[in-house]
């Protein structure tokens, strides 16, 4: 993989810096249009990148090969401000190393979130993203509770789009694996004693992938931990906030050690509901009746989730949001879980206090899963207007 830095000159990206005269103040941010995606100023860096291009236009990359591991791909978006102001323009840049300071709110207390969305291909050639809009809404929730500066709504989609459109050949063909989006939004700025960092940035980077798990389309098997917990009433767990998830890492790594996939957290009141995997939401269904847990501030409200509710509820399946208890999901008739990486993942079986209980592979989550990345990936008629195709 080619090694590729971040040049900095006054503060800002070197490449982006070269494009200042292809944007346009646009409502307190920066547009930017497909024209400047394929018009990008001709440097040796840029000369460099094109000769790790093959000849259809794509990245030479083993599409068949790909799993759910970073490839770094070619720009990146940042954009910052300070405490007391508003996010304002944005710049597109190399990807590469960032410096911060030693006493910068992310590293010091974790004053920071992140998002993950995909783009897909179609077979027209155009991208499609997936409803961006909820996770600019999510992030900006986020970091109302971690007393952060956020981003627009505008400016989430349109730095999205914009990295889409920099690294277009690493958009996997269609069939093949999606583009995987991840913004972040980080406190930057240094600070010793415990408050708000007084500067943030809003970075935005992208890799190809594909399935999450290595069982790829297999069913998943999960553990249920009862001893560690995802999160608290009042605390986190219903925001994006990265420290939500080193703290699952021990239960994570104990369970693929016995062989498992993944680990499925209870809540840490009653120790007794279902609250979400590692990675994702869980449903059920037991006799034609589709169940989740309701967030409730401790579980991640994912736009999967909502989307597969809004989904199954078109099908005509009634969708519960409550409180689930385990002895329901030992009884289910089918279980699958959901969310941006592993998109609709069929569970074969969950061990609980020893007890393992096999599920069948229904015809439920394959038809959930078709329907949704049908619309993502163009396939199927958007009848939700849930698609945003990047021009």
């Amino acid at each position: 993989m080619l090694a590729r830095s971040l040049r900095r000159s006054g503060g800002h990206g070197y490449i982006g810096s070269l494009l200042c005269s292809y944007f346009s103040k646009d409502g307190g941010h920066c547009s930017f249009t497909s024209q400047v995606a394929s018009a990008l100023p001709v440097t040796s860096e840029t000369s460099t990148l094109d000769s790790y291009r093959t000849d259809d236009g794509y990245a030479n990359v083993n599409w068949d090969e790909l799993g759910f591991g970073l490839t770094t791909t070619d720009y990146m978006y940042v954009m910052k401000c300070s405490k007391d102001d508003k996010f304002s323009c944005g710049e597109l840049s190399l990807y590469g190393n960032i410096e911060l300071s030693p006493s910068s709110g992310i590293l010091n207390y974790g004053q920071g979130l992140f998002e993950g969305l995909k783009a897909y291909r179609k077979k027209n050639g155009r991208f499609l993203l997936f409803r961006p809009e909820e996770n600019a809404l999510r992030m900006q929730i986020g970091a109302e509770r971690l007393c952060m500066n956020a981003p627009s709504i505008d400016q989430f989609v349109d730095a999205v789009k914009q990295t889409v459109l920099a690294n277009k050949r690493w958009v996997p063909p269609p069939g093949k694996g999606s583009l995987y989006i991840r913004p972040l939004l980080i406190g930057s700025g240094p600070v010793l004693g415990l408050a708000p960092a007084p500067e943030y940035t809003f970075l935005v980077y992208a890799s190809p992938v594909g399935n999450y798990f290595k069982e790829g389309r297999e069913p998943i098997n999960l553990l249920v931990e009862d001893r560690m917990y995802r999160s608290t009433p009042g605390g986190t767990g219903g925001i994006k906030t990265i420290t939500n998830y080193a703290p699952v890492l021990k239960a994570q790594c104990e369970a693929k050690a016995k062989g498992f996939t993944d680990i499925l957290f209870l809540d840490s009141t009653t120790k007794e509901n279902l609250e979400e995997a590692a990675s994702c939401n869980i449903f059920i269904l037991k006799d034609n009746v589709i169940s989740t847990p309701d967030t409730q501030g401790t579980i991640l409200s994912g736009v999967t989730r909502k989307s597969i509710i809004d989904m199954a509820r078109n099908f005509g399946y009634q969708v519960e949001e409550r409180p689930i208890p385990i002895k329901e999901l030992m009884v289910a008739d089918e279980v699958f879980c959901t969310g941006t990486a592993v998109v609709v993942a069929p569970v074969g079986s969950v061990t609980y206090h020893g007890k393992r209980v096999q599920y069948k592979v229904g015809e439920l989550s394959r038809k959930l899963y078709m329907s949704l990345t049908g619309i993502q990936m163009g396939l199927l008629e958007d009848k939700m207007g849930w698609t945003v195709e990047v021009e």
